[in-house]
């Protein structure tokens, strides 16, 4: 499983660690991943996703799973998400 956020493809980052004496060795920044299940309005059933803390209050924020899915570009979504992306996308347009 790699420690990437299935929404906003947040993912490792690198820097160093710097001790007192100034001495730089290389360390990983991973991203605050949590698993968590998200309700779909649009489908009436939930989904499990590995999602980034800030992605979590990015998807409270606009409103829900599916307002987060209608403004999330599709080059950032795992290919999981992807597909619940197009779901929701046809149940909309069913909808209307």
């Amino acid at each position: 499983m790699s420690r990437r956020c299935e929404l906003t493809g947040k993912g490792p980052m690198s820097g160093n660690n710097v001790s007192h004496a100034k001495n730089r060795t290389r360390r990983r920044f991973l991203p605050n991943l949590q698993d968590v299940s998200l309700m779909s309005e649009a489908l009436g059933r939930s989904f499990k996703f590995r999602i980034s803390n800030a992605a979590l209050r990015t998807v409270d924020h606009r409103g829900g799973l599916d307002a987060f899915f209608i403004k999330s570009k599709d080059a950032e979504l795992s290919p999981s998400a992807l597909k619940v992306k197009k779901d929701i996308a046809k149940a909309a347009t069913i909808e209307v």
